[in-house]
């Protein structure tokens, strides 16, 4: 009887060896309805270019060229043709999802290499690539009237001209995977303040912890580390994706209507150049003013200065019954309705 004790004991312990770690895996539990907010993508044919428009670099290089062809028109010159240029590009986007804005307070090492007690607001998002990409087609009829100064383009011409993919190049190379290079921004324009994200290493596990409680699963990226990961296309009816968490500290308790500004979710981009900013010798591109298409999120806090609490952030744009109150409200954000986020060049 003792042997046959110890045999089954045996036995238990084997299967517990074998079986423990799976069981002992956690079931992937999804957020609760209405705790995290998404933002869809939102691609437009348009963004896959830029013009037509003057190059500034070849009229300067090429000051004092100006001849008469005697096998062509003058139109066809590189001067006379880069005063008209169409550039083409394949734009990707992400999509965006995120938590309440939340206040947390940690121990923050600083300089002088104690620690200090810090106030940190931060905000819990979640990127994923969807694919679906747009991409200019090959030559056609309607690239030619798109291509043409004269032809104005209208909105369903741009939408002829565009294909679906989810292969794009990222470095330099063909890839279906996208990588998110964040760039963050909190801004009140109440006291003209912004603040850049800043990365505090000594938050992130206790976010964590407050966030996702005993999820060994996820992994919580800062602004840098993020970048690291690949986003490759995934089933956008999964639960999944790649978690990250932005943090600000020193944040002004007076403001009372802030936006985020979040840049990386895609590559669509507007330029200009400034008449006379590129002179003779310059490197390419001198002068020229780069607005990327940047995702702002509108928030408002009706609390005072004495003990922020996270309780008094709420997502989107108050709403006042005094007409003129409104419009102040309004131009805060930079907006003429009443909308919770809207996507902009800066």
């Amino acid at each position: 009887m003792h042997r046959y004790h110890l045999a089954l004991a045996a036995l238990g312990a084997a299967t517990l060896a074998v079986c423990g770690p799976v069981e002992a895996q956690q079931p992937v539990r999804r957020l609760a309805p209405g705790v995290l907010t998404t933002i869809p993508p939102a691609p437009e044919a348009q963004e896959m270019f830029s013009g037509p428009a003057a190059l500034a670099e070849i009229p300067v290089a090429l000051a004092g060229v100006n001849y008469e062809p005697k096998l062509t028109t003058k139109a066809a010159t590189v001067v006379e043709r880069s005063k008209a240029v169409t550039l083409r590009r394949t734009i990707w986007n992400l999509e965006f999802s995120f938590k309440p804005m939340r206040m947390i307070k940690v121990d923050v090492p600083q300089g002088t290499g104690r620690m200090q007690r810090k106030l940190v607001w931060y905000m819990v998002y979640r990127v994923r690539n969807l694919g679906g990409h747009l991409r200019p087609k090959a030559s056609s009829e309607e690239v030619i009237k798109l291509l043409d100064p004269d032809i104005p383009a209208s909105d369903e011409l741009y939408e002829q001209y565009k294909e679906v993919t989810n292969e794009v190049e990222v470095f330099g190379r063909t890839t279906t995977e996208l990588r998110f290079f964040p760039h963050f921004v909190l801004a009140s324009t109440e006291y003209d303040k912004e603040y850049l994200d800043k990365v505090i290493p000594a938050a992130i596990e206790p976010i964590k912890a407050r966030e996702f409680p005993g999820r060994t699963d996820i992994k919580l990226h800062d602004s840098l580390s993020i970048s690291e990961v690949a986003l490759p296309v995934v089933d956008p009816n999964e639960d999944n994706g790649v978690w990250g968490v932005v943090t600000w500290t020193d944040i002004d308790p007076r403001i009372d209507y802030f936006v985020v500004y979040v840049q990386g979710l895609t590559n669509a981009y507007r330029y200009e150049d400034p008449e006379g900013s590129y002179k003779q010798g310059d490197v390419p591109g001198s002068g020229r003013r780069i607005f990327k298409k940047t995702l702002q999120l509108n928030f408002w806090r009706p609390g005072d200065t004495v003990d922020p609490h996270e309780q008094e952030i709420r997502y989107g744009c108050r709403i006042d019954p005094d007409p003129d109150e409104q419009a102040r409200i309004f131009k805060e954000y930079g907006i003429d309705r009443p909308i919770d986020y809207q996507w902009v060049y800066r």
